[in-house]
């Protein structure tokens, strides 16, 4: 990976720096348009009114053209457009999607930005972590969401649980409880891989690992066989199928419509559960999900974006500004507030503490993880090989053997 270096050293972002670089908008009369592709759905149509209209106001002479985007065939278009000389100059990528894009070496480096000026110490890991790549910051953090356990406070009460559980082992105790009411404690569909890895991660594994150079599977490490072994103890708590992940029925409709006391998914399944079953409103509440010991939470996988800047962005200084401005303080507050997103530092957790789904998914979020920083990841979700290695676990099949299967196809697709 090819390290890009600012084209002024000393620029920082700031307007002096800018000036110094003889980048200072509008010093000439004209104005300067900044385009940002963002992803439909990522922001409020109000937020990006207010962030326009203050960010145009701070910074006289620079107009900003933010453009929204589909997820729908977005890596396509994004890779075509890092490859034109007409680039947009910031890009909201998903955290997953930055190395694929880094290898380009069309991507610009921002480091030095990361380190003096965006408080990268602070940032939660599950987003920090897929932006770095050889030892380069390629996307700055903007918004993260991750899994909490979504449950039912009446029928915790039934059983005797007066709070939720802090630990795996307690959590476990406490659906056994709740089954004994007759009421279902769990619904954990038998291929939720997202949250098999945070089991995973608990153990010290991993879902892949790079040696020398090459990406290999590790389902079949000693760690990351434990993280399924607790799955399989927790999926049998409940009667979701084996052989189907979370979607497959939606988890939200099965949850809405029996005496089912929890499900593991992010705040805004809340939602669709409520959509089915109004009077379950103000019986729904969140927690994170458990840890290994009372001390922190679980790890969970983190989903979410970063924004970056292309190095053929024609307003590159500006663009980083624009970008500190939506990763700062000011905004991440805002839009944590207005869409309910973990903010970007763990030092913005308490900004979210007023909504209980939010800010059970900030306490996750300090111990989030996101999937093997691989350019070559989405070809093994594109045939899932970890779905039906869990399928043949929960039906029997020695872990071990299923692991060997499920790595090597791991590896084959990342070679």
């Amino acid at each position: 990976m090819k390290k890009r270096l600012l084209a002024c050293p000393t620029a920082l972002l700031t307007s002096l720096a800018l000036a110094g670089c003889g980048l200072l908008p509008g010093e000439d009369g004209t104005s300067r348009t900044v385009t940002v592709w963002l992803m439909k759905g990522s922001a409020s149509d109000e937020f990006l009114k207010r962030f326009t209209a203050a960010y145009e106001r701070d910074n006289p002479g620079v107009r900003l053209d933010i453009v929204l985007q589909e997820w729908t065939g977005i890596g396509k278009k994004v890779t075509t457009a890092l490859a034109g000389d007409d680039a947009p100059d910031v890009i909201e990528v998903g955290n997953t999607q930055v190395a694929q894009y880094a290898q380009t070496d069309l991507l610009y480096d921002l480091t030095l930005e990361s380190v003096r000026d965006l408080g990268r110490e602070e940032w939660i890991p599950g987003l920090a972590e897929p932006g770095s790549i050889d030892g380069g910051q390629y996307g700055i953090p903007w918004y993260a969401a991750n899994r909490v356990v979504i449950y039912r406070k009446d029928l915790f009460e039934k059983a005797g649980v007066e709070e939720p559980p802090k630990t795996r082992e307690q959590w476990l105790e406490d659906t056994e409880a709740i089954n004994r009411t007759g009421a279902q404690g769990i619904y954990l569909a038998g291929q939720d891989w997202y949250t098999l890895s945070g089991f995973i991660w608990d153990e010290g594994g991993e879902l892949a690992v790079e040696k020398d150079g090459r990406w290999v599977g590790a389902l079949d490490t000693p760690a990351a066989l434990k993280g399924m072994e607790f799955y399989e103890k927790l999926q049998s708590l409940g009667t979701a199928p084996k052989d189907a992940d979370e979607e497959n029925p939606p988890q939200a409709e099965v949850f809405a419509k029996g005496e089912i006391a929890q499900i593991i998914a992010t705040p805004g399944a809340a939602a669709a559960v409520q959509a089915h079953n109004p009077s379950l409103a103000s019986r729904l509440g969140f927690f994170p999900i458990p840890g290994k010991t009372a001390d922190e939470p679980g790890a969970v996988f983190t989903g979410g974006s970063v924004l970056v800047v292309p190095v053929h962005a024609g307003e590159r200084a500006q663009a980083i500004d624009v970008v500190a401005a939506l990763a700062g303080r000011e905004w991440q507050t805002d839009l944590a507030r207005t869409m309910n997103y973990v903010p970007n530092k763990t030092s913005l957790a308490s900004v979210v503490e007023g909504e209980e789904g939010t800010a059970a998914m900030a306490a996750g979020a300090a111990r989030g993880r996101a999937t093997p920083n691989s350019p070559k990841w989405a070809d093994v979700e594109a045939d899932n090989p970890i779905k039906p290695y869990m399928t043949a676990v929960l039906r029997g099949e020695d872990p071990r053997t299923a692991a060997r299967r499920a790595s090597q196809r791991i590896t084959d697709a990342l070679g």
